[in-house]
């Protein structure tokens, strides 16, 4: 698993894992501390470590977190209504 995050390189965000239980963790943290966002975390199953198509699975459930993280990082939305309605929008 360490091995496979290796081959991931990204300008804004830096990957990292650790154990937990029998599970991984995949850690994805934002390089830029001096902006203020949330890190992503998602776990890997020993079922999902062992699929015969590991490389592949990971890189599509990545990918899915990856802008899964993105998305979470908006600070506002049109259904921010509350928001809008205060700033006249």
């Amino acid at each position: 698993m360490f091995q496979q995050l290796r081959l991931y390189e990204h300008p804004l965000l830096d990957f990292s894992a650790r154990g937990k239980g029998e599970a991984v963790e995949v850690i994805i943290k934002f390089k830029n501390p001096d902006i203020p966002v949330h890190t992503y975390y998602f776990e890997l199953h020993p079922r999902d470590l062992d699929h015969p198509q590991f490389e592949w699975t990971f890189q599509r459930q990545l990918f899915d977190c990856l802008h899964d993280y993105l998305i979470e990082m908006f600070t506002r939305t049109p259904q921010n209504r509350v928001e809008r309605q205060r700033e006249g929008m």
